[in-house]
């Protein structure tokens, strides 16, 4: 841990309850080219997996939930940042996956395109750069008005 960060949160990882780890795995590692770090096996049936984002260090676990739960995560987004957005949807498209909206440029400034994983986790790319960190919104609204 850096210096000087004691007591502050650092953002480990996102926890997505899935119906099929494997299933998952292949979306997440082969369509979105995110690392798999480690998976655990149950009666020799995958039921967790760590993959890191091809970019950065952020990760997610997929943990399987027993066939009675739902996985459904109403309220709950993925972001996943992409620098050449386009490209790397058209490249989905072209591996036969649907996306539910194409890259637009959206009202806060940032370019976004929708998809869902598997197990229906809706999943936003976008590209921000150098918004990111910015008050956007405020921006947005701001150049509405006039």
């Amino acid at each position: 841990m850096p210096l000087g960060n004691e007591g502050k949160l650092t953002f480990n990882h996102a926890m997505i309850y899935v119906k099929d780890v494997e299933r998952g795995v292949v979306f997440y590692r082969d369509l979105l080219g995110f690392k798999l770090i480690e998976d655990f096996q149950y009666e020799k049936k995958p039921v967790y997996a760590r993959l890191r984002a091809p970019g950065g260090d952020g990760t997610i676990a997929l943990h399987q939930v027993g066939p009675e739960n739902s996985v459904l995560s109403d309220g709950v987004r993925l972001y996943f940042e992409v620098r050449a957005l386009d490209d790397f949807c058209r490249n989905l498209q072209k591996k036969g996956f649907h996306m539910t909206q194409l890259p637009r440029m959206m009202p806060w400034g940032w370019r976004h395109a929708y998809l869902n994983d598997p197990d229906g986790h809706e999943i936003s790319l976008y590209w921000a750069g150098e918004n990111r960190m910015k008050k956007t919104m405020i921006k947005a609204q701001r150049a509405a008005r006039v």
